[in-house]
């Protein structure tokens, strides 16, 4: 188990070691990583705040065009009598906004749609709770941290935007109640990862 963690904590290292040959265009070019999320809800006065894991992959179509695929786990409290778990699957579309193909710092703008599923719990009896299953489309802007040809750290902050019904939690008569209701309004949440890739 013990070198099984050190081959794991190093392995970004012995990467950073091994040059990446690029011909003609940087198309093609797969990396696969993981981040961490944080989640600022707008829509429910309750909801304020959600942290996360996630993973990606990507690949790039050309010099200033890149996919990512990713998976995120986000939890977080409503008040203090329920909790909030939410999954997003989805894919993206990055844009960048300079033509240098391997900068040290390199800006993109990103937009993109997911699948995601929201689950409420009443933090006092389990059993009580409530999901909805949506989609949601999300855009905003990013930075690449280049720290060798095949290692970078990503910097991203995205608004998401939900689409279709909406889920609440109220407390009222010593007891959590959960509702579901048409949303109203461009209601979602602002989304900051950081990410770690190899290439």
């Amino acid at each position: 188990m013990n070198k099984l963690c050190i081959i794991v904590f190093l392995f970004p290292f012995f990467g950073m070691s091994q040059p990446m040959v690029v011909k003609d265009t940087q198309g093609g070019i797969f990396s696969i990583g993981l981040r961490t999320t944080a989640s600022s809800f707008s829509g429910d006065k309750l909801s304020s705040f959600g942290t996360g894991v996630g993973g990606q992959f990507r690949i790039q179509v050309a010099d200033r065009i890149n996919t990512e695929w990713f998976l995120d786990y986000i939890t977080g409290d409503v008040g203090d009598f329920a909790s909030r778990i939410d999954y997003h699957i989805g894919w993206s579309v990055m844009y960048y906004l300079t033509k240098s193909v391997d900068p040290i710092i390199k800006p993109y703008l990103v937009i993109g749609h997911c699948f995601d599923k929201t689950i409420l719990i009443d933090n006092s009896d389990h059993r009580n709770r409530i999901a909805k299953n949506s989609s949601a489309v999300q855009g905003g802007a990013g930075l690449h941290f280049r720290v060798s040809q095949r290692f970078d750290i990503s910097l991203n902050t995205q608004y998401m935007m939900h689409l279709g019904d909406d889920v609440h939690a109220h407390y009222e008569n010593a007891r959590v109640h959960f509702e579901s209701e048409k949303r109203k309004g461009l209601e979602g949440h602002f989304l900051m990862h950081i990410g770690l890739n190899y290439k």
